[in-house]
């Protein structure tokens, strides 16, 4: 019986674990198959010697080396079936993980087995965290955004909605995702600048956590003992608890008038159908007042008046444009052609 190729634990290859974390989960935080790695392995190494994850590891009892070895010396290292754990840095080893597949595309080397194991995932959401810290670094160090305000940037808000509106609109899901963004960045921005007020300073977040509140707050189906089956019952819900929340003296408190026209009569309409008013248009001839009646018609419909008129006026847009290509066109072919200029300046 050949026994040449045979492996013996002086032979084995070993193993090599290469151990990835999340920074935007607490350090110390590690599955437990990570745990059994790291207690297991023969060495434990680490070419970070300020990697967030270590004083927890060596709390733990783990002892990890700070080294940066090369592929070669890891497989080295591997020899005698050890196990060699590499807790990663934040770029993932690639110099690594290259040298490795070099060694074994070459064929030359008797690799070790190679395991990746992710030691901490990201929760939902997790990618808000590095939002909220590239925030951070743009507010101290752009010379522009370390002087803006509030007011200074409230248009771009209103100019970031309108966006998020045309790309629903036209159903691109890439614009879409995009204009979410935007968004979301103003939401940011503008409680990265409050936590710098020197009187009523506050934070994201805060912010995130008055909104959390207030959900769980209007949505006594869900979070608590009331019961809603339909989206008829779920409005009367909020409704109800929104108006105990605010203790307002009219209906139109708390509708901002800077709105568009429509959307702002609209909204009055909506108000007063809702809380079952009987309230007269007023008597008065004019354009807008036409327009008034065509919007509390509107809201009466179930129709948003504002995106009606948005998709007239695109309809409208494509027509100016058909009218301009016609004209374009008939100007580069203006019909049947003469005898082209200074021809019998050149005749025989």
């Amino acid at each position: 019986m050949n026994t040449t190729s045979a492996t013996t634990p002086e032979t084995a290859p070993g193993r090599i674990v290469l151990l990835t974390t999340s920074h935007r989960v607490a350090p110390g935080l590690l599955s437990w198959p990570a745990w059994q790695a790291l207690r297991t392995a023969d060495r434990v190494l680490c070419a970070d010697g300020a990697h967030p994850q270590l004083p927890y590891l060596r709390e733990a009892g783990v002892t990890v080396e700070e080294a940066s070895p090369t592929a070669e010396e890891l497989v080295e290292a591997c020899a005698g079936g050890r196990t060699v754990v590499v807790v990663a840095t934040g770029e993932g080893e690639p110099a690594v993980t290259d040298g490795l597949a070099r060694l074994a595309g070459s064929g030359r080397t008797r690799m070790p087995e190679l395991e990746l194991l992710p030691a901490s995932y990201d929760l939902p959401g997790a990618r808000l965290l590095d939002l909220v810290q590239v925030m951070d670094r743009i507010r101290a160090e752009c010379p522009w955004s370390s002087q803006q305000t509030h007011k200074g940037l409230a248009k771009y808000g209103i100019e970031e909605a309108y966006e998020l509106v045309e790309a629903i609109e036209d159903g691109d899901r890439e614009e879409l995702r995009e204009e979410l963004g935007d968004v979301l960045l103003q939401v940011v921005f503008h409680a990265r600048i409050a936590e710098e007020d020197p009187e009523e300073p506050f934070s994201i977040d805060d912010v995130a956590g008055t909104i959390v509140d207030k959900l769980i707050h209007r949505h006594p189906h869900v979070f608590g003992e009331e019961t809603a089956r339909t989206p008829e019952e779920v409005r009367a819900h909020w409704l109800r608890t929104k108006a105990v929340e605010k203790r307002r003296a009219s209906v139109t408190e708390g509708i901002p008038l800077g709105q568009p026209g429509l959307a702002l009569a609209a909204k009055l309409a909506s108000r007063v159908r809702t809380a079952g008013l009987d309230v007269p248009l007023p008597p008065v001839e004019g354009i807008g007042y036409e327009l008034l009646a065509l919007a509390v018609r509107a809201e009466a419909e179930g129709v948003d008046p504002e995106a009606a008129l948005r998709a007239a006026a695109r309809a409208y847009r494509d027509a100016i444009r058909a009218v301009e290509e016609k004209q374009k066109k008939e100007q580069k072919d203006p019909g049947e052609p003469g005898e082209p200029e200074g021809l019998e300046e050149h005749e025989a």
